[in-house]
């Protein structure tokens, strides 16, 4: 496996959930092997083998019955059979072209990816590898919104079709991916690799349009037909969390402590993180990298103690999280903040934590999914996911790469008759303050910047609940 030199400091975990198979939020036997299939226009899955699936994912029996059964997500209603298209459905913003003026037909053509009535799009993410299904959510998401797409809408005639790749959680892999998809998709949409420098240079020397949920690695933010939904620069740190920080536990912001997993560029992540928060006017104390093969923290707790830190931030991935929490608790330590990125932001992470991680408070540039009753284009993200894949969990990249899904297909509905790989590669470059229709915080796809806006959530009594108001705090970037 190829090392992750540089990863964007939000996703600074990506390497550690890579090696610690313990951090699995997905039991393996429910990975699908998704290499090369595809999702037709009519929203059924088309496996490898011809063989075809519903829409919840289900496969025909021996007898050749579909796999029946829904259920709903996020308030919406659910349908059953194979179409796909019983989930909840919005109107103007949150309508599947998000009441996008439609541009003209004329002079629509077909070209790579665009044949007959259909619009081949592509998802590249990680399905197998040393965390199975580490972003599996992220295909899941793009699925449900081509489902929601197809049930209502096409363009010039057209309905989407997906095709999927298994990135594998391997450069290697991600690369051959792209390289399949400059020849059989349009554009690839809501990819999520942890190794993503694999497959930037191919889709740049393509021309290929690749709409992700984020870029990971210096290669991929290079990449000059690459973007992400979720917009990312490894040497910004946003100025929201030590100014919140300041804020709300002034002393806790003079004595800081960072811990990071000494695994890929965990420690570059670290010290971009702590050099931006003491430019805000944070103290850190103590600054320590922790082996990913080292399960006992005691130490470093102690040091801590012995330091008098009382605010803790940790880069690493859920069973690291766990395990810091619970040596703090083993020794009585309870700092005044336990401050974690959006990767804490698991069911997994409640659970194997109990009573352990109260508490804790987390940074995130979404709308968190217990909000969903009050915010409409989060229900359709969960409604649909529900459609395509019932009893699936919504995620913090699933949401992302929903977004990048709704991005695209803005964009393509108003080019219209002028739609090629070019013009929309020139169209998306000029976006700017994406939300999604508030599925989350402004985000600077175009200028790629990382979003300086964010809000906290904080865990009580098992919930994850506002702190801080529910409004974005956005008060810009340092840079290391």
């Amino acid at each position: 496996m190829l090392p992750i030199r540089r990863v964007v400091p939000a996703l600074g975990a990506l390497l550690a959930l890579s090696l610690a198979a313990c951090g699995s939020q997905l039991d393996p036997d429910t990975v699908a092997q998704v290499n090369g299939t595809t999702i037709g226009s009519d929203g059924q899955v088309v496996g490898a083998d011809g063989g075809t699936a519903g829409p919840d994912g289900s496969v025909p029996d021996a007898a050749g019955d579909t796999g029946g059964g829904s259920s709903s997500g996020g308030g919406g209603s659910t349908g059953s059979g194979g179409t796909g298209d019983g989930g909840t459905k919005g109107t103007g913003d949150n309508s599947a072209t998000g009441g996008t003026k439609a541009g003209s037909c004329e002079g629509f053509k077909n070209q790579t990816g665009i044949t007959g009535d259909t619009i081949t799009i592509g998802n590249s993410s990680d399905i197998s590898g040393p965390v199975p299904g580490l972003f599996e959510a992220s295909q899941d998401a793009v699925r449900a919104y081509v489902a929601y797409y197809n049930a209502t809408s096409e363009l010039c005639g057209h309905k989407l079709q997906l095709k999927t790749y298994d990135s594998r959680t391997d450069a290697a892999a991600d690369q051959q991916a792209y390289t399949k998809a400059c020849d059989e998709t349009f554009a690839m949409i809501g990819s999520m690799s942890a190794f993503d420098s694999g497959g930037a240079s191919t889709a740049q020397s393509c021309g290929l349009p690749d709409i992700r949920s984020a870029s990971v690695t210096f290669d991929r933010q290079d990449c000059t037909t690459c973007y992400g939904a979720q917009s990312t620069v490894a040497t910004e740190f946003q100025n929201a969390v030590p100014d919140f920080v300041k804020k709300n536990h002034p002393d806790a912001a003079a004595h800081a402590a960072m811990l990071y997993i000494n695994a890929g560029a965990a420690s570059e992540n670290a010290k971009t993180q702590v050099a931006a928060m003491q430019k805000r006017g944070m103290k850190f104390d103590y600054v320590q990298g922790i082996d990913i093969s080292e399960f006992n923290y005691s130490p470093y707790v102690q040091q801590m103690k012995d330091k008098g830190i009382e605010y803790v931030q940790m880069i690493g991935a859920s069973a690291q999280f766990v395990r810091l929490a619970d040596a703090m608790q083993q020794q009585g330590f309870k700092p005044e903040v336990y401050m974690l990125d959006p990767t804490a932001y698991t069911k997994e992470f409640v659970e194997n934590g109990g009573d352990a991680v109260e508490g804790t408070t987390v940074f995130i540039n979404f709308t968190p999914f217990e909000e969903a009753s009050s915010n409409k284009e989060l229900q359709l993200y969960m409604s649909w996911l529900q459609q395509v894949k019932p009893g699936a969990e919504p995620s913090f990249f699933g949401l992302f790469s929903w977004s990048a899904a709704r991005l695209f297909v803005e964009r393509a509905t108003a080019l219209g008759g002028k739609l090629s790989r070019s013009t929309l590669l020139a169209d998306i470059a000029k976006v700017d303050d994406w939300t999604a229709n508030g599925l989350h915080s402004p985000q600077h796809v175009g200028p790629r910047h990382t979003g300086e806006c964010w809000r906290f959530i904080q865990l009580q009594k098992g919930r994850w609940v506002p702190v801080g108001g529910t409004k974005y705090q956005c008060s810009g970037t340092s840079t290391s």
